[in-house]
């Protein structure tokens, strides 16, 4: 008898055991699939907004599905929206012609990557209040004779191009008389495109040319003042972040309250430490 209660002690533990253990294990289950991930694209190749580098320094993300990481100021605003909103930062590496099919697609919550508000753009998109201000300025050789242009009169039949479906390269028609050539998918396709004199001009956003004069000594960044400069639009210089069109209202609500939270003296000091942090290998 005794033998008999002592076996039924023993398989009412176990039970009591196992019954915690499912427990224990379905807790775990229900964190994890409570975890909310914010998924942000960008090219991971247009310095100073967002580079890919070997590892984690500086406090770089891991990219999804690789071995390499991302940094730059797309993702320390990133990483401020995903802390605000209580999420885990995920970085999707898409190239720039496929990141607003990707937000529509829900492949990824939002494009972060210096994309400026354009009304074309506003057509198959939704974006967040402004992140930055960029003014666009041209990229050129400090040897090339276009160096000490001080307008735009001064880049007159320059052989000159920019980046596929960005407004700068719609601004190279002001130049007069330009040898306009075919759009570069990205920005260190455009600077390979310079240091090798396949062409002599580059149209981009001050960030972008501030970074690649740093990163390259042989250019000159030529920031034409007093309206000597493109002629652009506000929606042009201005950056936002893309979400899926009509879709993320709640999403864009939370952007914008962590986006609020920063000032423009904020969001420059993050520039800046971007540009001193990125990668100094040629692009």
């Amino acid at each position: 008898m005794k033998s008999y209660k002592t076996m039924l002690r023993i398989i009412l533990c176990l039970a009591i055991f196992a019954f915690g253990a499912m427990l224990t294990g379905c807790s775990g289950d229900q964190k994890a699939a409570e975890k909310k991930v914010f998924r942000v694209g960008m090219e991971c190749g247009y310095a100073p907004f967002n580079w890919t580098q070997t590892t984690a320094d500086n406090g770089a993300v891991k990219i999804k599905d690789s071995q390499e990481y991302a940094m730059g100021y797309d993702v320390m605003i990133a990483k401020k929206i995903a802390e605000s909103m209580g999420y885990e930062l995920e970085i999707h590496k898409i190239e720039w012609d496929g990141l607003a099919p990707a937000v529509n697609a829900g492949k990824i919550d939002a494009a972060i990557a210096g994309m400026s508000i354009t009304s074309k753009r506003k057509e198959t998109v939704d974006f967040s209040s402004v992140y930055y201000n960029a003014d666009i300025v041209a990229l050129t050789k400090k040897d090339s004779p276009f160096a000490a242009a001080k307008n735009l009169d001064g880049l007159k039949g320059a052989v000159a191009t920019s980046q596929l479906n960005t407004v700068w390269y719609d601004l190279l028609k002001q130049i007069p008389d330009a040898k306009i050539q075919p759009a570069i998918d990205n920005v260190p396709g455009m600077i390979v495109a310079l240091t090798s004199g396949k062409v002599e001009v580059l149209a981009t956003d001050k960030p972008t040319a501030m970074a690649a004069v740093f990163s390259n000594p042989e250019l000159v960044m030529l920031d034409f003042k007093n309206g000597q400069g493109f002629k652009v639009e506000r929606e042009e210089i201005e950056m936002g972040i893309a979400v899926a069109k009509g879709k993320s209202n709640e999403l864009l609500t939370k952007i914008n309250k962590a986006l609020s939270a920063m000032t423009e003296e904020d969001r420059n000091k993050l520039m800046e430490e971007a540009i001193k942090k990125q990668p100094l290998a040629k692009q």
